[in-house]
């Protein structure tokens, strides 16, 4: 497999990570020049200061990782993101929304962060081990009327990661009009290839150098 890395959002979520966990992976993306850095929002100015000039973009979550706040609230904490240096925003859906088929409150709760995140991008995260095939090619039509930018498998929090056939089935709904990207549990160069050839455009993936 070729160079992988320019599609790699290295990434480092978890609660105990300290500045100094921060910087570390921003030094390593530095170096190989991974797409993004993606932390939660309070690391979002740190992580700017760090990339600075690298060509590097910082990533924030938000909403992460149940996303079942209010609507304000996570568009809120976009805009903060954003206004901290943040390109690109990783949202999560409203689950349980999209279970009860309450379509109207998913697409206006994602607009609501992609209009709160300009001009960085939205990638929505559907949580694909919680929804049946229908419920996911209804979140990623969701989040195409709501202007999002890429779809995303998963948090990497809740009870399952990316598989090939969710993106393949992704990719087929959204066809070339998003972007998906692949997040929780790559662990391999082969899984992350696997991936990729479902239909991934990017990989999220917290152990991003040995996926090279």
């Amino acid at each position: 497999m070729g160079n992988i890395a320019g599609m790699i959002d290295h990434t480092l979520l978890k609660a105990a990570a300290t500045s100094a966990d921060i910087k570390k992976i921003c030094a390593e993306a530095r170096e190989y020049k991974f797409a993004s850095v993606c932390v939660n929002s309070c690391y979002a100015k740190l992580v700017t200061e760090q990339l600075a000039g690298t060509g590097v973009k910082t990533c924030c979550v938000v909403g992460f990782p149940l996303g079942a706040m209010s609507t304000e609230a996570k568009a809120y904490e976009a805009k903060c993101a954003v206004a901290d240096g943040a390109a690109e925003i990783d949202m999560v859906i409203n689950v349980g929304a999209v279970k009860e088929g309450n379509d109207q409150f998913v697409e206006d709760d994602i607009r609501a962060v992609v209009e709160a995140s300009k001009p960085a991008i939205v990638k929505v995260i559907i949580e694909t081990c919680l929804l049946t095939d229908e419920e996911k090619v209804r979140a990623c039509e969701l989040s195409e009327k709501a202007g999002a930018a890429f779809v995303k498998t998963s948090t990497g929090f809740s009870t399952g990661g990316a598989n090939a056939h969710d993106v393949a089935l992704m990719r087929k709904t959204v066809g070339d009009r998003l972007q998906v990207k692949a997040s929780g549990g790559i662990h391999t160069p082969d899984q992350a290839q696997e991936l990729i050839e479902a239909g991934a455009d990017r990989i999220g993936a917290s152990n991003g150098v040995a996926l090279l």
